[in-house]
């Protein structure tokens, strides 16, 4: 009896000894595990704050410029920085536009439907000319390069191309869908920005001139506004305008909107990334021979 007494004493004591190895392991595991924890959230509190506020300038335009581009979120920006370093930054990342007039003269409208012999001077000009089999309206055309996706499309008749806006205009906006399903629009891009007080992204009262077939539609337009829109003669217009010189222009259909990009085939000058950092981008021109040009761009791959 004494033995198995004694014979399970040291059973239990290499138990008890084992047991504690274990715990010993687990202990130094454990401490091996928030060590690299802590270590890590140190490097990566270094990094941000290199990166906010060190002396490579790229990451903190980037945020800055993207951040102030929206409505809703420019906390991103006012949270790290101070008004002198966001205006400092704006500043050094903008597009200066050219300053002529548009000339119109440059614009003589093509009637394609007339012509079944197009010489296809470049691949691009095969791409825009050559329509599709069973639509002869507008063609889209996807692109994609390493960094962006989008798409292209043109519209072979200029007049068709209108300004549609939301039916509780003045109350609430729209989704793109709806008004386009309300104006029977094949094809619709967003245009000009809105006020949207509540911050919700639903505002429904347009900033500066509106104009949707020759009505002009905004009631607090006063003073001179970046206007973008096409005339009686189907003509993109581009350029500061007041109500009444958009009138004495024959604009028919516009937004309030830019910047703008290219004026009379020639480009505004882009400083830094141009001041729009990383967002969804739209845009609209009008080649010489007439066809417009809707350009969507995703701005989950876009980098200006």
């Amino acid at each position: 009896m004494r033995r198995t007494t004694i014979d399970k004493e040291i059973i239990g004591e290499r138990e008890e000894l084992k047991r504690s190895k274990k715990e010993r392991k687990k202990g130094r595991k454990l401490k091996k595990f928030l060590i690299f924890i802590f270590m890590l959230g140190t490097i990566g509190c270094y990094t941000g704050l290199f990166l906010l506020y060190g002396p490579y300038a790229g990451f903190r335009d980037w945020l800055i410029t993207t951040a102030m581009t929206t409505m809703n979120h420019q906390y991103f920006a006012t949270w790290f920085y101070d008004n002198e370093t966001i205006n400092d930054c704006l500043n050094r990342n903008k597009i200066v536009e050219v300053a002529d007039s548009t000339n119109t003269d440059m614009i003589e409208i093509v009637d394609y439907s007339k012509d079944n012999q197009i010489t296809y001077e470049n691949e691009y000009e095969r791409q825009i000319l050559e329509k599709s089999s069973n639509n002869n309206d507008y063609k889209i055309i996807e692109i994609e390069g390493s960094k962006y996706t989008g798409y292209l499309v043109a519209i072979y008749d200029p007049s068709r191309v209108t300004v549609a806006t939301s039916n509780q205009l003045g109350k609430s906006g729209q989704y793109l869908t709806s008004i386009s399903e309300q104006s029977k629009s094949y094809i619709g891009i967003n245009a000009g920005g809105f006020k949207d007080d509540s911050g919700e992204g639903n505002g429904g009262s347009p900033n500066g001139i509106t104009v949707s077939g020759g009505k002009y539609l905004s009631t607090n337009a006063l003073g001179q506004y970046n206007v973008i829109g096409f005339n009686k003669e189907n003509k993109l217009v581009m350029g500061k305008y007041s109500v009444k010189q958009c009138q004495s222009e024959g604009i028919r259909d516009a937004v309030t909107f830019g910047p703008v990009l290219i004026k009379n085939g020639q480009a505004s000058q882009i400083q830094g990334n141009g001041g729009g950092g990383n967002a969804p981008r739209s845009a609209i021109g009008q080649r010489a021979d007439g066809i417009v040009l809707f350009l969507v761009l995703d701005g989950s791959r876009t980098l200006r």
